[in-house]
């Protein structure tokens, strides 16, 4: 794979269960400042972007050494915000999406998801991560998003429903939590091509993803391969002040855990 490589954050101020959200403060500085630096941390060589609509989430992300895009206020997702980034700047020709609400993102798995990239230099290739699932609770949680795949690691589906369908429902708890589950939690980190998100607009809308509310069937209705690196992090988005406190407590930075 050759060509520039963008990590694109996106961030909107007017979420709708946590208004201000990459603004709400995290220990010692605000949530977007922790996933800026987790970015900025990657070996690989590449543009770190903050793509939002809010000038205070800007003037923020410039306090802390960062680059901003702005973008148009409204957008149904951080793909298709990434999307008006890609339309701006075609010298870009791979770009990686790390969620704005994600503060435990590891370096090392953006790392992944580039050198993932870096193998196939497919542009029609799409290439995000999975993690296995903590307890029986988020396997049939809708808030948690679930992922099966094939033989070779690629996206089959992805659900909020419990799926696989387990036959045997006492051995289901044990199964969906270990290493060699058939199941996975979805993590939403993406890596894309230019030429993908610069298309975005045009591909017809799949039923699947209208259904579940998750644009990656859209992806996959329309033929796009979805490759999934492992990730080791059970630590996934924050969409509400609670779960943020939750997370807070469990967590002290970078490379640290909370004491039990």
């Amino acid at each position: 794979m050759n060509g520039k490589i963008w990590i694109v954050i996106p961030a909107r101020f007017q979420a709708r269960r946590f208004p201000g959200k990459p603004l709400a403060r995290l220990h010692d500085k605000p949530m977007i400042a922790w996933v800026l630096e987790a970015c900025q941390a990657v070996k690989s060589p590449c543009e770190v972007v903050v793509a939002t609509d809010d000038q205070k989430i800007a003037e923020v992300v410039k306090a802390y050494g960062g680059r901003v895009e702005m973008t148009a206020a409204f957008h149904p997702s951080g793909t298709a915000r990434l999307a008006e980034v890609a339309q701006r700047n075609p010298q870009v020709e791979w770009f990686v999406n790390v969620q704005g609400d994600e503060p435990g993102i590891e370096p090392k798995l953006i790392d992944k998801v580039i050198e993932c990239l870096r193998q196939h230099s497919d542009p029609d290739l799409i290439v995000s991560a999975a993690t296995v699932l903590q307890d029986s609770a988020d396997y049939n949680s809708p808030h948690v998003v679930k992922v099966v795949t094939d033989l070779k690691g690629r996206a089959l589906y992805f659900s909020r429903a419990a799926i696989p369908f387990f036959q045997n429902k006492s051995a289901a708890a044990g199964v969906v939590t270990g290493d060699h589950s058939p199941v996975r939690q979805h993590i939403g980190i993406y890596g894309y091509s230019g030429a993908f998100l610069r298309r975005l607009k045009s591909l017809p809308p799949g039923k699947l993803a209208a259904v579940e509310n998750l644009e990656q069937l859209n992806w996959l209705e329309n033929g796009f391969a979805i490759e999934l690196v492992a990730c080791d992090s059970p630590w996934s988005g924050i969409d509400t002040p609670e779960e943020l406190e939750r997370f807070a407590a469990a967590w002290s930075g970078p490379g640290y855990a909370a004491e039990d």
